[in-house]
């Protein structure tokens, strides 16, 4: 009788502790059956491309994550370092130039503008964090409205307003939406552009006395400022380098959606959040691996790649989207409560 009663609580536990994974996979089996061509190599690449700038910009926000924080402005700070890039990126033969005297950049100029202008974002949110004691929400929330005001204005060009920045420079696109052959399989560089960006990030998280910290503190602040963490150096490092990712997606994410306005990076952060927590990143502080953090990414990205594919209602993708974030957050509550 009790190993009756066992069994069935295990069965629960494990049902309750992956029901998300479960369902995720149910969803991609489903996509599968209504339309077998989902498998195709081609939709995969795809899927894996598309994922890319924003596993970037979760790799970013997973740190915060970890840090028992959140960020609500990494879509909008994404959105403006890409109009920002963009701008400077754009075609010399092209009439309606932003900067029509502007001489042809090399690539790296507006990329380091890009990951400058993310990182001052992000050490203004470190500062209001760490040293004013303002809860990451607040604060978040209040440069997500100040990134998207300032793309507002900058991209705003009286009398015609604001208008796309679009017709880029080629080396700018080959750079970021070319691939490598390896036989008949195209290998976009942005993948690779990913996997860097992830071994960086999981050297800093596994093998750097910042990432040691980085989980202390989201583990427990109080003890780690016992054991002599400094809690302001290492928040404000943790956010700065969230900026600087949020940055390096934004120079990618022009290119490889070949124009931005002032719609890009919206709601970016909610994949970036979803991301993480379905990768394990827990909102309870102190818990997270970078390997999580991609596969998060590139479940949900094939979700959102399928429900695009089999052509389910824009309005009803959102709704699934929420509900996902939804079971997440809950399922990872439940594991904390179960610990305590």
């Amino acid at each position: 009788m009790n190993k009756v009663k066992f069994n069935k609580e295990s069965l629960q536990n494990f049902l309750l502790n992956y029901a998300l994974y479960i369902v995720l996979f149910i969803m991609i089996v489903f996509f599968v059956i209504k339309e077998p061509g989902f498998l195709s190599l081609k939709n995969f690449t795809n899927i894996l491309s598309q994922a890319s700038t924003r596993g970037i910009l979760a790799l970013g926000v997973a740190g915060l994550i970890v840090l028992q924080g959140t960020d609500l402005s990494a879509g909008r700070i994404l959105g403006f370092t890409a109009i920002v890039s963009a701008s400077l990126l754009q075609s010399t033969t092209y009439a309606a130039r932003m900067y029509p005297n502007l001489k042809s950049l090399p690539l790296i100029v507006p990329m380091f503008a890009a990951i400058i202008i993310g990182g001052i974002f992000g050490a203004i949110n470190g500062f209001g964090v760490a040293k004013l004691k303002v809860h990451a929400f607040i604060i978040t929330l209040g440069t997500q409205l100040i990134a998207y005001g300032a793309s507002c204005l900058y991209i705003d060009r009286p009398p015609l307003g604001a208008q796309p920045v679009a017709n880029l420079d080629e080396r700018y696109t080959a750079f970021v939406n070319g691939y490598l052959n390896l036989g008949s399989v195209q290998i976009p560089y942005l993948v690779f552009y990913l996997a860097i960006v992830a071994a960086i990030m999981w050297f800093i998280w596994n093998k750097t006395k910042l990432g040691k910290n980085m989980f202390a503190i989201g583990g427990n602040p109080e003890a780690a400022a016992v054991s002599g963490v400094n809690l302001v150096k290492n928040i404000m490092f943790i956010f700065i380098i969230s900026g600087v990712l949020y940055g390096l997606a934004g120079f990618l994410e022009a290119a490889r959606a070949g124009s931005t306005t002032t719609s890009t990076g919206f709601n970016y952060e909610l994949d970036a959040i979803s991301a993480c927590v379905v990768g394990g990143v827990s909102f309870t502080g102190g818990i997270g691996t970078i390997p999580g953090v991609l596969i998060g990414t590139v479940l949900l990205q094939v979700i959102n790649y399928g429900l695009n594919f089999i052509g389910v209602n824009a309005y009803w993708q959102y709704i699934i989207r929420g509900l996902i974030i939804i079971v997440a957050v809950s399922l990872d509550v439940r594991k904390y409560i179960a610990k305590k």
